[in-house]
């Protein structure tokens, strides 16, 4: 069956003004050319949709149900220009499992006011860059440069030194790189923060001695809790860890290591430019917020 728009929209006029010139001239056609795109609607369906009065033009029972189709299309097709003039639509957002539990509680009310709809996917950073270069993410919030996407930079995320107060007393004052690698405790392989941490205490995975192979955050806080040893806890964790386990404590360190989050999607992106950037701001503004809070709380 071959039906078209412009057929279902020339019978729409026809049924607005209840004639076929007036129709024509409400569309910006002439008559016949309206008439012969009428005949052949008919001709596919196999029935009679008009009336062909001497001064007016009526539906057939056939053409009513027509037009009530045609005008839920109709609808239809205006929220789709809408969405895509606006920007809005669904998103389908990646984040990594470091960032996603302490940010997203916060920004997620504004971010679906950004949005028709909102999908999220909590991943690793290697398999949301695959997913963003599939097509089947639009955007992901990573901690690492990612040089074949476009990015914006949302805020850096400092480092605190997190244990019981008894282990942080005997390591206060003490720079990340001299750190006793038997107390320090990281996430299992393949996580960036555990690569970070790594790289800031000048460590390698064989020289780190205690590998538990946890695969949470929440996991190796509840681990240092009991005093099995000493992490990199991100800020913006810090509220939800603590409170969580009341058995943790937080050390600032002096010169205060960070990580830079960021929001990346493929730089081909045809139509990005309209939901990309506000989406950053958002991200950008909650998590300043959020950060705002807990340096109050841990300064």
């Amino acid at each position: 069956m071959n039906i078209t728009l412009r057929q279902l929209s020339y019978l729409l006029a026809i049924d607005r003004t209840g004639s076929f010139s007036r129709a024509a001239e409400s569309v910006h056609v002439t008559q016949p050319a309206l008439s012969m795109q009428i005949k052949e609607l008919e001709a596919e369906l196999g029935l009679q949709l008009v009336e062909r009065r001497p001064r007016e033009a009526r539906l057939t029972r056939a053409g009513r149900m027509v037009v009530v189709r045609a005008e839920r299309i109709e609808a239809e097709l205006r929220a789709l220009q809408a969405e895509v003039r606006t920007g809005r639509g669904q998103v389908n957002l990646g984040v990594i499992p470091t960032i996603a539990p302490y940010l997203l509680p916060r920004a997620l009310p504004q971010l679906r006011a950004q949005t028709d709809g909102l999908r999220l996917r909590e991943a690793r950073t290697e398999t949301l860059l695959s997913e963003l270069a599939s097509g089947r993410l639009d955007a992901a919030i990573i901690a690492t440069p990612a040089p074949e996407c476009h990015e914006e930079i949302l805020f850096d995320d400092r480092f605190l030194l997190a244990g019981t107060p008894e282990l942080l007393d005997q390591n206060r004052g003490l720079p990340p790189d001299a750190l006793d690698p038997g107390e320090l405790l990281l996430l299992e392989e393949g996580h960036c923060l555990a690569d970070q941490a790594l790289a800031l205490c000048g460590l390698t995975r064989a020289a780190q001695t205690v590998d538990l192979g946890a695969s949470s955050l929440s996991t190796l806080c509840a681990l240092v809790g009991q005093g099995m040893g000493l992490t990199l806890m991100p800020e913006i964790a810090a509220s939800v860890e603590t409170q969580a386990t009341p058995g943790i404590a937080l050390l600032r360190f002096a010169e205060q290591p960070h990580r830079t989050l960021r929001l990346v999607r493929r730089r081909d992106c045809p139509d990005c430019g309209q939901w990309f950037a506000p989406l950053a701001e958002v991200l950008r503004a909650e998590g300043g917020a959020l950060l705002a809070e807990i340096r109050a709380s841990f300064p």
